[in-house]
């Protein structure tokens, strides 16, 4: 389930995912992104994960091509989650964008929404 919260700053996106997201949660995340990248030329992401699963196998084809898209319009991006694989896939994104990527422990959240607002 994808839910968005409102952090209060124009060219950030800040989501929390539970489970596996959906093709149709994937495309509403792409049409937000789209909306932000409208009026900003960068964008910032915080990302909770509780419980992440990944994305269906059409979403990640639709997700790796939206990514691709998009390498250079990420400034900063909050990976948030408890287990390793997060992290892994936190660094494994660090090549393909300019982006300041981090990852924080679930504990750590507040300071991630901190870190991603500065």
């Amino acid at each position: 389930m994808l839910q968005f919260i409102d952090l209060k700053q124009d060219k950030l996106l800040a989501t929390v995912i539970d489970g596996k997201l959906s093709e149709e949660e994937i495309e509403l995340l792409h049409a937000k992104i789209h909306e932000i990248l409208e009026t900003n030329n960068k964008l910032r992401w915080y990302f909770e994960m509780n419980d992440f699963d990944g994305w269906s196998a059409k979403g990640f084809w639709e997700d790796l091509k939206m990514d691709s898209k998009h390498a250079s319009d990420y400034e900063k991006i909050a990976m948030v989650g408890d287990s390793e694989w997060q992290d892994w896939m936190t660094q494994l994104m660090k090549p393909f964008t300019n982006a300041d990527i981090k990852f924080f422990e679930i504990e750590e959240k507040e300071r991630a929404k901190k870190w991603i607002q500065l």
